[in-house]
């Protein structure tokens, strides 16, 4: 089985209590350890990636986030998707042709520029675009950013989403959604839906946000910032002796 195929199957048939968890790596180092403690997919955060690289989020060069997500994929043996955030202005053939070079067996794409909602029917034509060149080479994850830079309200997600999924999206990502409106979403949205967990303790965990309706778990930056942090701590404790 083909590496997209087989993180296509590990999106299905997921029981309430066993969404699928997929850390986000920021280089080959850290997929690595990822693999290493039985991950079996990763799925890179662009800001994750952009603050590995000296950048702010968003701030990374085309070309600088396409390298560093083709060394994490040489790194692994288990499928990559990439975060890719708005599609770096690509149109969706050149777009579809970086991933595959860069090796990545799916995308995340976000539905607002700049802070800023897109005309989700505008968007939704793109993604279909995306999708009729990709076939059935990319898994294409749609992020929904209604709760990041919108009203957050979640009939609205659900309207956004509806359409993504008709333009042949295979996941929804309504990213920020508090948790409580979960079972909303996942009754009104066909196929997988992506959550985002938090670290800090203050939020469900994976299990119970697959209880509440997620079928995949996903981190954004967490995982590097908590990374981070512990290097700070570390590089304090060196310094005072």
């Amino acid at each position: 089985m083909s590496r997209v195929g087989l993180f296509r199957r590990l999106h299905q048939r997921r029981l309430p209590d066993d969404p699928l968890v997929l850390p986000g790596p920021w280089d080959a180092a850290s997929a690595r350890v990822f693999v290493e403690a039985g991950f079996t997919a990763l799925a890179t955060p662009s800001a994750g990636v952009a603050a590995s690289l000296g950048y702010e989020d968003g701030a990374t060069p085309t070309d600088e986030m396409f390298a560093a997500v083709a060394r994490i994929v040489r790194a692994v043996d288990v499928p990559v998707s990439a975060d890719v955030e708005g599609g770096y202005g690509l149109a969706p053939k050149e777009l579809v042709e970086r991933l595959l070079e860069a090796g990545a067996v799916g995308c995340n794409l976000e539905d607002s520029d700049g802070g800023v909602l897109k005309d989700p029917r505008q968007h939704a034509d793109w993604l279909a675009d995306v999708r009729a060149v990709a076939a059935d080479q990319l898994f294409v994850n749609a992020r929904v950013d209604v709760f990041l830079h919108g009203d957050g309200n979640p009939e609205r997600a659900i309207e956004r989403a509806a359409l993504y999924v008709a333009a042949g999206a295979d996941c929804v990502y309504p990213i920020a959604a508090p948790a409580g409106v979960l079972p909303l979403l996942r009754s009104g949205i066909q196929g997988p839906v992506n959550a985002l967990a938090r670290l800090d303790g203050e939020g469900p965990s994976p299990t119970e946000l697959g209880e509440l309706g997620a079928t995949r778990i996903t981190f954004g930056p967490g995982l590097q910032r908590w990374a981070a942090g512990a290097l700070e701590g570390m590089a304090g404790d060196l310094q005072k002796g």
